[in-house]
């Protein structure tokens, strides 16, 4: 049945090799994947700031690679943003639930 979901293809092919490899490798559970996918935002701002620094000190850093290196930080941010605000809609749907 995997094998069906599998060959739905919503991301480009090269894409998901790298999602679908990474899910099967971690096998950890939610906390493992949020700390990970926290780890990776903070990574690409990282590296959209030492292009960013790059093409401001005039260190031959290319502009459009400095730009989709911030634009990739930002929509990174975004979705933690929107992944953020679903947990805690979540907690609050739970927490307002009478045993």
């Amino acid at each position: 049945m995997s094998s069906a979901i599998s060959s739905l293809r919503i991301l480009p092919a090269d894409m998901q090799g790298e999602i679908s490899g990474s899910a099967n490798v971690s096998g950890g559970g939610f906390a493992d994947t949020l700390r990970g996918a926290i780890g990776e935002m903070g990574e690409l701002g990282t590296q959209a700031d030492e292009k960013v620094a790059g093409v401001l000190t005039g260190n031959g850093a290319e502009v459009h690679s400095a730009l989709i290196a911030v634009e990739k930080a930002d929509l990174s941010f975004q979705l933690m943003m929107q992944v953020r605000n679903k947990i805690v809609s979540a907690y609050q749907e739970i927490s307002r639930m009478q045993f």
